[in-house]
């Protein structure tokens, strides 16, 4: 194999193509001496940053990330994966009541039967949304942030994961979700 040819094979991006800049944060443990010769530790966060680029940008990757050329799903199709995925997880999801909500002492989702949606995306996008709080179970991700609040920096933090992981699921699953204006209010506002 040539040179050329084990470029191509791992992909090249191609000429004249910009990349898009991301930053990574490491946590690592430090030990710092006081005046007085005293040891304390503290985490910081290490930062890298990398130029990353969309698989679309460069040639000769073959990976398979790249969805197979033809005709698209339709959009029957993209909410029986939808369904086919929510089955999946096992989550235990119970449908009544009129608030969506994932409550993690009994470890399920509670949502308001599709009937009292808007629309179907309406219905997809939060029942993936409230998947991602399922996520962070402490028998799975164990994400542990403290939410005893709506106003705190922690609950914001929570749900900013389960908006960006429910846009990604919608994204993969071919649904568009609704821009729903009441998601600000998770955010806190002052210091």
């Amino acid at each position: 194999m040539t040179y050329r040819q084990a470029q191509l094979q791992s992909g090249q991006v191609r000429k004249g193509e910009r990349g898009s800049t991301v930053v990574f944060a490491s946590p690592i443990d430090i030990t710092e001496t006081d005046d007085a010769g005293e040891e304390t530790e503290r985490k910081i966060h290490l930062l890298r940053r990398y130029t990353v680029f969309n698989v679309e940008q460069i040639d000769g990757f073959a990976c398979g990330l790249l969805p197979p050329a033809g005709n698209p799903l339709s959009p029957l199709e993209r909410i029986e994966a939808a369904d086919a995925f929510i089955r999946a997880t096992g989550a235990i999801i119970q449908h009544g009541g009129d608030k969506a909500f994932y409550a993690p002492s009994r470890d399920i989702v509670q949502m308001p039967r599709f009937e009292r949606f808007t629309s179907k995306e309406g219905y997809y996008g939060t029942i993936l949304h409230e998947l991602i709080h399922w996520s962070g179970h402490k028998s799975r991700l164990d994400r542990k942030f403290e939410q005893k609040s709506m106003a705190t920096a922690s609950y914001a933090t929570e749900e900013l994961i389960a908006e960006i992981g429910a846009a990604f699921l919608c994204a993969d699953l071919g649904i568009t979700p609704e821009i729903r204006e009441d998601h600000a209010a998770y955010m806190p506002t002052g210091s």
